[in-house]
């Protein structure tokens, strides 16, 4: 499922689906649901999962900057206090979208 248009309102990120439906996923549980390795850790061969310790976030963290499209399938997020790394892919929106 692709976006038609993705745009930041307020303290949410406002998604309009192909599908005609609409989203709103506040940009705390957005930063919270960070897929990157940093934030929720990489698991190697054997199943173990690495992780870094947990930071506390500030409220920059939830602070949106920008966001970029990658490719026809994600959106990367820029937050005030310099994360960068998490890509969203357009099902993980989908899904946080859902959880509410």
């Amino acid at each position: 499922m692709r976006p038609l248009d993705i745009q930041q309102i307020g303290g949410e990120l406002a998604v309009k689906w192909g599908d005609g439906g609409e989203s709103f996923i506040p940009l705390e549980a957005l930063r919270r649901a960070c897929p990157c390795a940093g934030c929720k850790g990489e698991t190697d061969i054997m199943g173990n999962l690495y992780k870094n310790p947990e930071q506390p976030l500030t409220a920059k963290a939830f602070e949106l900057v920008k966001f970029v499209t990658v490719g026809g399938y994600a959106i990367q997020p820029v937050w005030a206090d310099g994360h960068n790394t998490g890509l969203f892919s357009f099902e993980h929106l989908r899904a946080l979208a859902d959880k509410k």
